[in-house]
């Protein structure tokens, strides 16, 4: 029987399809087709390079998508108390992940950050959403509850996730973690005098990780160097190369040049083939679909008088769209290189998983019905 879309239904999925945000919704469809897209361009190459079957990538992140769609969709139909219990229960399990990194982990490129379990799972990808709506609850309970000691518990999560993500080492995701949480903190109006001396420990705990870090001295380094006019490092380099090529409207699709030379194309070096084969154009697109995601998720929660959903909200859309920034601002040279992946876009089956399963929470938190759907979950 065929599914019925009309105002009055109770399905589920057509109950789902009249409450969701719309804008919101063909804001991720483009970024997730632009990945299907870009894969088919950026990962060919990449694969012959290593000696693979020529759409390898391609069959894996097709595979990914469909279970990332599943996990967007589940995500998005749920009402806040699930919501809660899946980020408390989805943090929990995350934390203990990353831990067994440390012991059964597979280290790539100096970082130890993945766990083989038959494929290739990054635990640190599930572990943002997840804390951001976990730490969301907490400013929250604090808030209904004086005695509840919300602040002091997110900061104790804070710390242990930050310091959990320095030491495998992943620097990009703990700058996320640790910027997002700050947020949240000024947004759940905790006084300005302990928002600043928070402020200034994070400034300090950023310059400590500059003078005894060796591996964030080299990155802002090659950073400073490539403003200073010095040469870029190599992906850098290359990536400039790309966007000069490309021009407005690209060299023409499988015509680039640079994925032949970059060794992360279809990863953290996604957005250089966008701009080399489409043009500054396309990725104008796409830097204004990440902006109308972020914009709109945060509009949409500003007129909730709900904290959680505030704080929740606003957490999800900032960290997705920082980490759009801080991916495409690398290949640009306007950021040292992260090794973070371009949201719904980069191959890569943990960041896809994980963005989704944010995505989801926010679709969900952004719905007109979430709470007419949730009338006794004030608990």
């Amino acid at each position: 029987m065929l599914l019925s879309f009309s105002r009055s239904s109770k399905n589920v999925v057509a109950n789902w399809w009249w409450t969701v945000d719309k804008l919101l919704l063909a804001a991720v469809v483009f970024l997730m087709a632009c990945g299907v897209i870009l894969s088919l361009s950026a990962s060919p190459a990449v694969a012959e390079r290593i000696g693979r079957n020529t759409y390898h990538f391609v069959y894996r992140h097709g595979a990914y998508l469909c279970i990332a769609t599943g996990v967007m969709m589940f995500f998005s139909m749920l009402g806040l108390k699930w919501i809660r219990r899946f980020a408390i229960l989805g943090y929990v399990g995350a934390i203990i992940l990353v831990i067994t990194t440390f012991f059964f982990g597979t280290e790539i490129k100096g970082a130890r950050r993945w766990l083989s379990v038959g494929f290739q799972i990054q635990p640190s990808e599930f572990l943002k959403p997840t804390f951001i709506v976990c730490t969301a609850w907490l400013f929250e309970m604090q808030r209904r509850y004086k005695n509840f000691p919300g602040v002091i518990v997110s900061v104790v999560l804070c710390g242990i996730t930050c310091l959990l993500l320095l030491a495998q080492p992943d620097y990009g995701m703990t700058v996320v973690v640790a910027a997002v949480w700050f947020i949240q903190l000024f947004l759940a109006g905790v006084r300005i005098k302990n928002v600043v001396i928070v402020g200034m420990v994070l400034v300090v705990g950023f310059g400590v990780s500059y003078l005894v870090l060796p591996h964030v001295q080299v990155r802002v380094e090659q950073l400073l160097s490539g403003i200073l006019g010095g040469e870029p490092a190599y992906q850098v380099k290359r990536s400039l190369e790309a966007f000069k090529n490309g021009g407005w409207l690209g060299v023409g699709v499988g015509e680039g040049v640079v994925k032949w030379h970059i060794p992360d194309a279809h990863t953290d070096f996604i957005f250089p083939v966008a701009a080399e084969e489409y043009g500054m154009l396309f990725c104008m697109l796409i830097v204004l679909a990440y902006g109308t995601t972020v914009i709109r998720s945060m509009w949409l929660s500003g007129k909730d008088d709900n904290m959680f959903i505030v704080l929740s909200v606003c957490g999800l859309a900032v960290s997705f769209g920082l980490q759009a920034f801080v991916n495409m601002a690398s290949t640009l040279q306007l950021g040292p290189t992260k090794g973070m992946a371009l949201p719904l876009i980069s191959y890569g089956g943990s960041s896809l998983l994980g963005s989704s399963m944010g995505i989801g929470m926010l679709l969900a938190l952004t719905r007109r019905n979430i709470h007419a759907e949730n009338k006794d979950d004030e608990g």
